[in-house]
């Protein structure tokens, strides 16, 4: 079994802003990220990711806490071991390039090896090789200005690769391009990776590009770790609402359980087709996925067609159930005109007690911190 590479120990981040007071950025964060692993943050502006990236990389101190990396302790917050960002060997690659304009790619990648004193010969020949990993073959004398946005991100990356990290951090590094180019930048990183064999840390609020590249990913809300899973298990094993919502798309159906009956808020009159958890409480949240609800013809809740809306892949449906709306996808195949009446069946469903409605405002505070 693979070692623990970077280990976090009960980390905590606070900032004392003028207009918000004491924020925990980031609460009690306890972490082991294994050798050779890719392991992403995922979570919305504000929810700690970012900052938890940048204590591993030793660009914040922590408030409470240790940080270890490849066996050896960088930040003890009790002891005041601080270890700087420069000595923790650790490649780095950010959501800006971080590219020099003013250098050309071979100097651009080089610095780092310059840094370290490393002799002439063993620069060209490492720089030469990271240039080559990143498909920037040749390209040594070309400046910066020159390039695309996507060859901007590769020096990035060869720069990040040519000090043979153990531990590349990924700051968002592919926001900044269009969708084709990130989704080959994705495999591209994935490549690099299983041919260096580094430990990758990648920060997103993008659940696809998290989902697509990462062998474990912790889920972040509001400085607090709300799971930590494969993609497949976060995504049809969500522990909460939030991480439900957080991973692909999910509708949504508060309801009233009463009499051994569960009914859609807003009718009390025509129970749904669900049968009762245990320790459900009297008010809930169902949750499903659009694409994993049965709409038919002739068994389930008697409702009709609100709305219709073509996508590229699917057709997308809103169908009244109580005081809501529930949203629907179904292939093509499955057509409903709009006000047809029509059955709606569940195949699939996860219970959640009803969300603190302050959890929204508190998120949106976050955001400015």
């Amino acid at each position: 079994m693979a070692e623990d590479q970077i280990i976090l120990k009960h980390v905590t981040k606070r900032f004392t802003t003028k207009t918000l007071g004491t924020v925990t950025a980031v609460n009690d964060f306890n972490l082991n990220i294994h050798e050779g692993e890719c392991f992403s943050f995922l979570g919305p502006s504000g929810c700690g990711k970012t900052t938890t990236l940048r204590m591993i990389a030793g660009f914040e101190d922590l408030s409470e806490g240790e940080i270890h990396l490849c066996g050896q302790p960088v930040s003890i917050k009790e002891k005041n071991l601080y270890v700087p960002p420069e000595k923790r060997g650790l490649g780095m690659v950010f959501q800006a390039f971080a590219v020099w304009p003013h250098m050309n790619i071979f100097d651009n990648v080089a610095f780092p090896l310059q840094i370290k004193k490393v002799p002439h010969d063993e620069i060209r020949k490492r720089v030469k090789e990271a240039l080559h990993h990143t498909s920037l073959d040749n390209m040594e004398d070309v400046y910066p200005s020159d390039l695309s946005g996507g060859q901007q991100q590769r020096i990035a990356l060869a720069r990040a690769i040519v000090t043979n990290p153990k531990v590349m951090l990924l700051d968002e590094p592919l926001s900044n391009l269009d969708p084709k180019l990130r989704e080959s930048m994705r495999f591209e990183i994935k490549a690099l990776q299983r041919k260096f064999g580094f430990t990758v840390i990648f920060v997103t609020h993008d659940q696809s590009e998290a989902m697509a590249i990462s062998d474990r990913m912790m889920v972040c809300d509001m400085g607090n770790i709300m799971q930590i899973d494969t993609p497949s298990n976060l995504y049809n094993k969500p522990v909460n609402r939030f991480v439900h919502n957080f991973l692909g798309q999910s509708t949504f159906l508060h309801v009233v359980l009463n009499h051994g009956q569960v009914y859609a808020r807003g009718d009390m009159q025509n129970p749904l087709p669900l049968a009762i958890p245990e320790h459900a409480e009297r008010e809930m949240v169902v949750a499903t996925r659009p694409n994993a609800i049965d709409l038919n013809r002739d068994h389930g809740f008697k409702t009709h067609i609100y709305s219709r809306v073509f996508l590229t892949d699917t057709t997308e449906y809103l169908v009244p159930m109580g005081d809501q709306l529930l949203k629907i996808q179904t292939p093509h195949r499955i057509a409903f005109g709009k006000g047809e009446e029509c059955y709606v069946d569940f195949t699939h469903v996860m219970w959640y007690p009803e969300e603190d409605e302050s959890a929204e405002a508190e998120r949106a505070k976050r955001q400015l911190v």
